[in-house]
């Protein structure tokens, strides 16, 4: 009878340590494995910013003039907006077929684009002005950033890695040294800009974890200016100007709705 009793508690310990022990594997085991790791999904910022036909050009300036007082290589459409025709674009040594629909250059990796060119020229630039408007009302009009997305720096973003997302600055923007976006390849920044954008000379915009320049969206109220010698990544939509300074390095497009000066410039649309 002691025997049968002994027996009866060995099984039961056998049997509460066995269900202990499943527990505990459950506790470890794949997935988010019961312990609330958070699964990141396939973008963890906002949705990109859609293009349309302005997605097709390198640099487009609506309404300004496209100045390059230096040699610079471009690698994709050069356009200009409704009524700008191509004496506004300089510093390219242009050749235009008879009747052509567009020029080319011995700087450019692509077509030129201008309003006085050739049928379906004219038409085609005007939807690329209106797309490009319609880019950046979608992107200025994002919910805007708040807490650590909102007036990053108070305006003088240093030495910062940032996450995807949408970041919302009040005032001008200036950054003084290089700049990380950290994310992959699926990951979308945008940063609304009320002032200006000023990145000082011979400083980079670093993507890293797999980010893509074409994820990356600039939208800036005021002038914007690029310091000779940097290297900048993203799509900069400009509501004035852009300026680059000598040698700087664009991983990105150039959309201006007014000018856009090079200068010994180097643009590659991702």
């Amino acid at each position: 009878m002691k025997t049968n009793v002994r027996n009866n508690r060995w099984f039961t310990a056998v049997f509460l340590a066995a269900v202990s022990m499943a527990v505990a594997l459950t506790g470890c085991g794949g997935g988010d494995g019961g312990n609330n790791t958070p699964v990141a999904g396939p973008n963890t910022g906002p949705s990109a910013v859609q293009l349309g036909t302005a997605g097709n050009y390198a640099i487009f300036a609506e309404t300004g003039v496209v100045t390059n007082p230096n040699p610079s290589v471009i690698t994709g459409n050069i356009g200009t907006g409704p009524g700008v025709t191509s004496s506004a674009i300089t510093g390219f040594a242009l050749t235009l077929p008879a009747a052509g629909a567009f020029s080319t250059s011995a700087q450019v990796t692509g077509n030129i684009y201008a309003f006085d060119y050739a049928a379906p020229t004219p038409v085609n630039v005007t939807t690329t002005s209106a797309d490009m408007g319609t880019a950046y009302t979608d992107a200025a009009g994002r919910p805007a950033g708040v807490g650590p997305f909102l007036n990053v720096g108070a305006g003088t973003v240093s030495g910062k890695t940032l996450a995807p997302g949408t970041y919302t600055w009040t005032s001008a923007v200036t950054i003084p040294t290089d700049l990380t976006l950290n994310g992959s390849s699926n990951d979308v920044w945008i940063f609304q800009i009320a002032g200006t954008l000023d990145m000082a000379a011979a400083k980079k915009v670093i993507l890293s974890g797999g980010a893509l320049a074409k994820n990356v969206f600039w939208q800036i109220a005021g002038a914007v200016s690029i310091g000779a010698d940097t290297e900048f990544k993203g799509n900069v939509m400009g509501k004035t100007a852009i300026t680059l300074g000598n040698k700087a390095k664009i991983d990105g497009r150039l959309l201006a709705q007014t000018a856009v000066n090079l200068n010994g410039t180097t643009v590659t649309k991702p």
